[in-house]
C-alpha cells in the first residue's frame, strides 16, 4: 500500500532526452512520472506498471495540479522534518479514471471517474478511530518523501481512498478538490459563520480557493497580497471582494490599519494562507477583540508572535495540518455549483511536458495560479 519502492527498477531520463524519446507531442502509453531528487533536480522517470494488489485500484491519472509543496521539495529538498533523500514523485492533487481493480474491490469498476485522496492513513490508530486521520503517524501521503506522487500516468491507490466524481464534474475540477479540501477543513475548524468579516491573507492558490469557499459560506471576505495582478484575479473570481495591496516596506501594523480601513467593519477572523511571519503579524493586529487568526499557510520552523497583543485582546491563534473528512463535501460543493474552481487553472501541460509545467509553476513571473498536468 505504501508504494515506497514504486520506481525501482526505474530509468531516469533528462528533459531533452525524454522529449526525443517520447516523440513530443505524440501520446505514449509508457508509465512515466515527474520526480524530484536530493540533488534538487527535476526528472522524468519511466517506471513499471504493476498489477493492483487486493483492495487496490489502478487509475489512469487524467489531471494533476502542482502544489507549492512540490516546488518546495524540488528546490529546497525538505519541508520541516520531511526530507528528500531519494528520487520522489511529484503530485498529490489528482483525479482520473479507473482502469483495473484488485481482488476484493466491489465499489469501483473500469471507467469510473474518481478524485484521488492523497493521504492514506492506517485506519487503526487512535487518531483514525476518532476521525482525525490527518494526524495518523503512519499515514502515506503521496508526494511526501518517501512516498511517490500521483503526477504519473498510472497510479495504484487503495479503493477506500477514492471518491467517485459525478458526470457533471471534469477531471480538472476533481483534482482541484484537494486544495479545496484544505480550505474547507480550515473553515470548519475556524468556526467561520454566516456574516463574518474575514480577511484572507495571500492570493495564491490556497488563498483564492479559501476566498471562494468563504464567500460560498456566506462570509464577507477581503483579501491581501503583495501582487496587484493576483488581487485583480481575486476580483474576477469574487467581484464583491475588497482587496488590500501590501506595499514594500509597510510594517505589519500599517498593513493591519489598511485592512481595518478597507473592511469598514470589525474583522473577526483571518484565514492566513501564506505562513509568512509578517503576514501573520498583520492578521493578528487587524483582529477585533475576541477575534481569531487561523493559520493554513506553511512557514519557517521558528517564528515570533506579538504575545501580549494576543493576550490583551483575547485573540485566538489556531492551526491546521492537511485535512480529514472533506473530500465528499468538496465534491458536493463543486458538483452543485456552490464553488466554481474552474477559473483557478491558468496553465495546462501534457504529461510528456511536465517539466515545462514545473518550471511555469515555480516561476512567479509566469502569472500562473494553478498549473495542471493533463493526460
Amino acid at each position: 500500500m505504501t508504494d515506497r519502492n514504486l520506481y525501482n527498477p526505474r530509468t531516469v531520463i533528462d528533459h531533452a532526452d525524454f522529449k526525443k524519446l517520447s516523440g513530443k507531442p505524440e501520446h505514449t502509453d509508457a508509465n512515466i512520472a515527474l520526480c524530484y531528487s536530493p540533488e534538487k533536480k527535476v526528472y522524468m522517470v519511466q517506471k513499471p506498471r504493476f498489477d493492483p494488489a487486493p483492495g487496490q485500484v489502478e487509475c489512469h491519472v487524467k489531471a494533476t495540479g502542482f502544489c507549492g509543496s512540490d516546488v518546495h521539495f524540488a528546490q529546497h529538498g525538505a519541508i520541516g522534518p520531511m526530507v528528500v533523500d531519494d528520487i520522489c514523485g511529484c503530485g498529490h492533487e489528482s483525479a482520473g479514471e479507473v482502469t483495473r481493480v484488485g481482488e476484493g474491490v466491489t465499489d469501483f469498476q473500469p471507467g469510473d471517474r474518481v478524485a484521488i485522496e492523497a493521504g492514506v492513513p492506517c485506519g487503526v490508530c487512535d487518531y483514525c478511530k476518532r476521525g482525525r486521520y490527518n494526524a495518523c503517524p503512519d499515514v502515506v501521503f503521496f508526494s511526501t518523501p518517501p512516498h511517490h506522487g500521483t503526477m504519473t500516468r498510472y497510479h495504484l491507490h487503495p479503493a477506500a481512498w477514492l471518491h467517485k466524481l459525478p458526470e457533471s464534474m471534469s477531471f480538472e475540477e476533481g483534482a482541484l478538490c484537494e486544495p479545496l479540501a484544505v480550505a474547507m477543513a480550515g473553515m470548519q475548524r475556524s468556526g467561520m459563520r454566516l456574516g463574518d468579516c474575514v480577511v484572507v491573507c495571500g492570493a495564491g492558490p490556497i488563498g483564492l480557493v479559501t476566498l471562494l469557499a468563504a464567500r460560498a459560506a456566506g462570509a464577507i471576505p477581503l483579501i491581501t497580497d503583495l501582487s496587484s495582478s493576483r488581487l485583480d484575479f481575486a476580483k474576477k473570481l469574487v467581484p464583491s471582494v475588497k482587496t488590500v495591496l501590501i506595499e514594500k516596506g509597510q510594517s505589519p501594523k500599517e498593513v493591519a490599519e489598511k485592512i481595518q480601513k478597507v473592511a469598514s467593519m470589525p474583522v473577526t477572523l483571518a484565514m492566513e494562507c501564506t505562513g509568512v511571519e509578517s503576514s501573520i503579524h498583520a492578521a493578528i493586529f487587524s483582529m477585533a477583540f475576541g477575534g481569531k487568526v487561523f493559520i493554513i499557510g506553511v512557514g519557517k520552523d521558528i517564528q515570533t508572535i506579538p504575545f501580549m497583543h494576543l493576550s490583551a485582546n483575547e485573540i485566538d491563534l489556531q492551526w491546521q495540518f492537511r485535512y480529514a473528512n472533506q473530500y465528499p463535501r468538496a465534491i458536493r460543493c463543486v458538483a452543485n455549483g456552490m464553488i466554481d474552481v474552474k477559473p483557478l487553472v491558468t496553465h495546462r501541460f501534457c504529461l510528456e511536458d511536465a517539466m515545462d509545467g514545473f518550471e511555469t509553476a515555480a516561476n512567479p513571473a509566469s502569472g500562473a495560479i494553478k498549473v495542471q498536468i493533463v493526460d
